[in-house]
């Protein structure tokens, strides 16, 4: 992680909603382009490395958080972060940063992941796995409580997750989850889990964004916000903000060291960006590349920037016309030039994708061996033709208005239209973007996906047949056939060769592009110390952030 210091200036900033989708100023867009588990024997980075499923200890790198003892931590400051509007607040259905972000501090995961993507203890402190890789057995936290004073105990865990996995939820988790078999609280705080086939990715699985272990019952987790986590919510105007106290009584020693948390919405970055610099807000996070060069040398500022994994999806649905003939997605990928991409939009920040969610932080996994396809315009006008387009082809592109997706939007729109491909904009708030699923229905879209520990994940609910999250609409039964494969197999060997030939097909005849992997970019003011920005921004953890000296 590479940081900067500087000083801060202040100035006045004003922000206000903004309703519905909208035509994309092209003029103006196009000027801005100046712009692992337990134990067993490790064959890859921590990051990717799933459990050879031998015994179960925590790794040395993770230790357990303690229950708080001794006389309460003194905290003190109130740490104000600028997001964009949180519209879920069930943390079963949270999806957006923001969203998560609220979650996160609010509620506690079972298991979690470190900046450097290792499991690491949270509500289970300790755990074990059996040989055959299908029971999975924890021991819980002591001395837990919600915040309404209810001790916390594994019927709440049980509760959850089989919250989380019951088919007829309607939650986003039914997949991800339904190779469980059942959920047993085999003691008051011990809880054992019991899988159908093997899993190496299974306490990843557990560390999903949604995995917030609610209480046992809850009847409505849309406004009952009745948490383990290090704050209280103290008052939430959907419109404006989200205010939150410390948890006095909060399980682990001296967290959080705040003594509060303010999520203030912002329908626009770059309103939250001049609210930083006039000191209205202390953390701007997934900042796009031209936002945070803009305050590169800005006193009172810390810029922080972390290689991930998230990437921008640009998909085409495959299931009716045009897409469902492979040639037109092939065009499009002829019609693109990624190196000018890479620069435009992401300023040479982050690394050229490959059209596969597995990027080059899971090295074992990923591959090079199928080359990128080179630019070639006069192939992808002939390819246009011979699938029915020879006069050419009109389409609307719809994009999320956060991040570096309208700037992409904007050179897609120049490349393709030299291959005779007419692309309309269409840029949307985030919250009406992702609202209703809408994304999922539309023909072209650029979706944001954020960096997970592992890559079965994007597999499992994005491209597979039935995947929950199948915005292509991609079904090839090889191609499932390689991820469950990857998914289930304990030989390390077997599982890279399933995700080698898995970048194949997607690169060469799948219905989605990612023509690049972030590098997280995030702006903290320097009268905070402790904050550490993930790969996932999200799930950025402030339990350690505290006033500077």
């Amino acid at each position: 992680m590479r940081m900067r210091r500087m000083r801060r200036m202040r100035n006045h900033t004003q922000r206000g909603p903004r309703r519905g989708p909208r035509l994309l100023p092209i003029a103006l867009l196009v000027l801005a382009l100046g712009l692992q588990a337990c134990a067993g024997a490790a064959t890859t980075p921590a990051a990717t490395q799933p459990s050879d499923q031998s015994t179960g200890a925590p790794p040395a790198t993770a230790p357990a958080e303690q229950p708080t003892t001794g006389p309460a931590a003194t905290r003190a400051g109130v740490f104000r972060v600028a997001v964009q509007p949180i519209v879920q607040t069930d943390p079963a259905n949270i999806s957006s940063d923001p969203e998560v972000v609220f979650a996160g501090h609010v509620y506690d995961y079972l298991v979690d992941i470190t900046p450097e993507n290792i499991i690491a203890p949270h509500l289970a402190t300790t755990w074990t796995t059996s040989q055959d890789g299908l029971t999975y057995v924890f021991s819980l936290a002591e001395g837990v409580t919600f915040h309404d004073g209810t001790a916390f105990s594994a019927q709440d865990v049980v509760w959850t997750f089989n919250r989380l996995r019951d088919p007829d939820s309607g939650l986003p988790t039914a997949d991800l989850y339904s190779n469980i078999a059942g959920i047993q609280a085999t003691g008051d705080l011990e809880v054992t889990f019991t899988l159908q086939r093997p899993n190496p990715f299974f306490l990843f699985d557990l560390s999903d964004n949604h995995a917030l272990v609610v209480q046992n019952g809850v009847s409505d987790a849309t406004q009952n916000f009745n948490g383990t986590g290090p704050f209280k919510v103290t008052q939430y105007s959907p419109e404006d903000r989200m205010e939150l106290e410390a948890n006095p009584a909060y399980f682990v020693a001296g967290q959080p060291k705040l003594a509060g948390l303010e999520l203030i919405f912002f329908n626009d970055q770059t309103a939250m960006v001049e609210a930083l610099r006039g000191g209205q807000v202390d953390l701007v996070m997934a900042l796009s590349t031209d936002l945070y060069s803009g305050l590169e040398g800005e006193p009172g500022l810390t810029l922080v920037d972390v290689p991930t994994n998230q990437f921008d999806l640009v998909r085409l649905r495959s299931d009716r016309a045009p897409g469902d003939d492979p040639r037109v997605m092939q065009a499009l990928k002829l019609a693109t030039d990624r190196e000018a991409i890479f620069q435009l939009v992401q300023q040479g920040f982050g690394r050229i994708g490959r059209d596969s969610p597995i990027g080059p932080l899971y090295t074992q996994y990923y591959s090079e061996d199928t080359p990128l396809p080179t630019r070639d315009v006069a192939a992808a006008r002939a390819l246009l033709a011979e699938a029915g387009y020879e006069d050419g082809l009109q389409m609307d592109l719809h994009t999320p208005d956060t991040g570096n997706r309208p700037n992409l939007a904007v050179v897609l729109k120049e490349q393709w239209a030299e291959a005779g491909v007419d692309v309309n904009v269409v840029v949307e708030p985030e919250s009406v973007y992702y609202g209703d699923d809408g994304w999922l229905e539309v023909d072209l879209g650029i979706t944001g996906w954020g960096s997970r520990p592992y890559p079965q994940f994007y597999f499992d609910v994005m491209l597979t047949c039935d995947a929950v999250w199948n915005e292509s609409h991609y079904c090839n039964p090889e191609f499932d056939a390689l991820v469950e494969t990857a998914g289930t197999s304990l030989d390390e060997q077997v599982r890279t060769d399933a995700y080698h030939q898995i970048q194949r097909i997607l690169l060469e005849s799948g219905p989605v592009m990612i023509p690049y992997f972030y590098t997280q970019l995030a702006a903290v003011s320097d009268q905070f110390q402790g904050f550490e920005l993930k790969a996932f921004s999200g799930r950025s953890d402030f339990r350690g952030v505290s006033v500077a000296p």
